[in-house]
């Protein structure tokens, strides 16, 4: 017995199938298109005030007037994105900076904002992200211990570089009970930032007029 040919299907069908197909991709792309134009503010006015929030937590009350995010300045890093330094004015003066690093931690990278006046000395250091286990290393956020507030008023040659590390390595900063890594990451990262501060003060307080390649941000 001869078996039937198998028929294919007419042209318009596959047309019609083609067709279908792509307006329902075109129709879902308009839709993630459609969403992102109108939670885009959104997200970026969150982003803005977290941002604010941070920045007035390292900076003591009344010490600028200015609207920080509005006064930045962009300055390239070796091998990295450049790194967004916050200028602290009052009456125009720019009276110190704010600015990221970031530390290795024990659970990934620790993100820390630092407040630095013009002579070095810290004025605040706050941790904004971090993924530290719950308990032990989390204690480096201020809402949890307030540890994280040995910083303010130090700098490098207070205590000495020599001293800038928990006391279990010999220096003047206390440490967790067991979870010594992530107050030991925190304490290598703002002492480097103090370090990038120091080596190029005058590019972070806008002062030059041409800026040059900074040191790599710190990691610790």
């Amino acid at each position: 017995m001869r078996k039937s040919p198998l028929s294919s299907p007419p042209i318009e069908a596959l047309w019609y199938q083609g067709a279908s197909l792509g307006l329902v991709a075109l129709t879902a792309s308009a839709a993630l298109a459609f969403a992102h134009q109108a939670t885009g503010p959104a997200i970026a006015e969150a982003a803005a005030r977290d941002t604010a929030a941070s920045l007035a937590q390292v900076l003591p009350q009344g010490f600028a007037d200015n609207d920080l995010l509005k006064d930045t300045i962009s300055l390239p890093m070796a091998g990295m994105p450049p790194l967004t330094v916050y200028q602290a004015r009052r009456a125009a003066e720019v009276r110190g900076v704010v600015f990221a690093v970031t530390a290795k931690g024990y659970g990934g990278p620790i993100r820390i904002m630092m407040g630095v006046d013009r002579s070095g000395r810290l004025l605040g250091v706050r941790v904004t992200r971090h993924t530290e286990t719950p308990g032990l290393g989390d204690k480096i956020e201020f809402a949890k211990n307030p540890w994280i507030d040995s910083f303010a008023g130090k700098s490098l040659e207070s205590p000495p570089p020599a001293r800038w590390a928990v006391k279990k390595d010999g220096g003047d900063f206390d440490q967790f009970a067991g979870a010594t890594i992530t107050p030991r990451a925190v304490v290598n990262a703002v002492r480097g930032g103090l370090e990038l501060f120091a080596h190029n003060r005058s590019a972070m307080l806008g002062e030059d007029d041409h800026l040059l390649t900074l040191k790599k941000e710190p990691t610790s």
